[in-house]
Parts: C-alpha cells; structure tokens; sequence
C-alpha cells in the first residue's frame, strides 16, 4: 500500500515498536509524525528516515498530560493538515506485586498507557471523522487478555486499552474510521530497561519490534478489531477465555515458578 501524501502520528516514537513502526510506513512514502518525550532521541530517530519521500515531524511530547496532546494535535494539523493513522503505543511497564508497589506506580502506568492513548484519541478523531476516513492502532499486549502475576498495573493498563477500543470499534461502523488494537507477546525492546524488571524472568521467547511494526502497517488497513501476533497466540487466549477455570491456575503457577527461580 502506498501512503503518499497520508499522514501517520506515532506515540512512543523514539525507539523500539514506535521507532520500527515509524520506519515501515515511511518506507511506504508516509509523512510521519514522530512522538515522545525525548526530544533529542526523536531527533535521531528523525535523521533515520532522512532519506523517505515523506516530510518528517518531531513532536516532543508526554501523552499523560492532555494539555500537551492536544497542543501537539493542534501543531499537526496546523502543519500537514490531515491525519490518516494514529498508532497510540506509547506505554511502560512496571513489575512487582502489588503489595510491594505504590499506588503511584499503577497510576503512572494507567496514565501514560491507557490515558494517553484516550487524550490521543478524542484529540485526532474530529479530524478523522471530517474527513470521513482514517485508522486508529492501538498497541496493547497479549496481558490485554491474561492477568500475569506481577505486572497488575501494566495489565489493567491494557485491559482497559482493548475494552475502550472494542467500543469504539462499534461506535465508528460506517464513518469510514476504523481501529484496531495490536497484542503481541513480549517484545525485544528498552521495556525492560526498568529497573523492576532485573527481578523478572526471561524468556528467550520474544519477537522483534520489527515483526510488530509489520503488525502495525497490517493493523492500520484492517478490518479486525485484533491482531494478535504471533497469530497462534490466539488459541491460549481463546482456550482462557473458554475455559478460565482450567487456564487461570496454569498461568498463575508458571509465573510463580518463574518468579520463584530468581529469588
């Protein structure tokens, strides 16, 4: 698909699924608009794609504070004057149980996650909805569908995300605006930077930002409300949701384990 003379917003653009994704659809001649809080790192993922067809847009910017997403919409669209996909992926993650963690934490998480991808959304669907075209990506995670020990902010964070999409995916039938929410497995990027995550298990089992991105391009002309990637992750969620009672202690007990095997 060619997306010359479309616009594209990314949040969490300086690196990692953002960053890749941001590559895939300049590679498809996109003018792309690059968001997050870093400015010098979103000038450097800038200069990545200096040799694109589509104009590039810096916009730094923390999606957790409305004021700031509805300033950086306003300068989007004052400048290239249309959006055609808004991938909200900006998000962290925090890991430890609850007890152990401050209500500032699950907060901070919820914020930037879920809130940030509200603000986003209620800031370009006006526009999207004049035109009468466009797509919404939402990033969420495979821990959108399973509550996973020790990570209750970040999956509450995701949950809510596919909840809300769902929705609206109900509310935009017929406007010629569609949203889709990406959930992949867990993904080689800086997420695990948080210190947090030194206590956490690894897996060796993880995709690539640049499978996602791929996930992301597809998401952004889809009809489907989900794409869970790898696609055979969707059995485990269909085989959860159908048989909780069977699926709920397994997952419990391989996290505990998991967990357990670091301490």
């Amino acid at each position: 698909m060619d997306y010359a003379g479309k616009t594209v917003v990314i949040t969490g653009a300086s690196s990692g699924i953002g960053k890749e994704s941001a590559r895939s659809f300049a590679k498809l001649h996109a003018d792309i608009v690059l968001v997050s809080r870093n400015r010098d790192r979103l000038e450097e993922a800038a200069s990545e794609l200096s040799g694109c067809k589509g104009r590039v847009l810096v916009c730094p910017c923390d999606v957790s504070k409305r004021g700031e997403v509805d300033g950086m919409a306003g300068e989007v669209l004052e400048k290239l004057g249309r959006i055609d996909v808004l991938v909200n992926n900006a998000g962290f993650g925090i890991y430890g149980k609850f007890s152990d963690l401050r209500v500032e934490d699950v907060q901070a998480q919820m914020e930037t996650n879920y809130l940030g991808m509200v603000y986003s959304t209620k800031a370009f669907l006006p526009k999207m909805l004049e035109q009468g075209s466009g797509h919404i990506v939402n990033v969420a995670s495979v821990a959108a569908s399973f509550g996973i020990p020790a990570m209750a902010g970040y999956c509450a964070s995701k949950f809510a995300m596919l909840g809300f999409s769902e929705s609206l995916y109900h509310e935009l039938k017929g406007t010629g605006v569609g949203i889709t929410v990406v959930s992949p497995i867990m993904v080689r990027t800086n997420f695990f930077s948080h210190g947090s995550f030194e206590r956490m298990p690894r897996y060796t089992a993880a995709l690539s930002p640049e499978t996602v991105a791929r996930a992301v391009v597809r998401a952004a002309s889809s009809p489907r409300l989900e794409i869970v990637t790898p696609q055979i992750v969707r059995a485990a969620i269909w085989f959860k949701q159908t048989l909780p009672y069977l699926v709920n202690p397994i997952v419990g007990e391989i996290f505990r384990r998991s967990k357990g095997s670091r301490n």
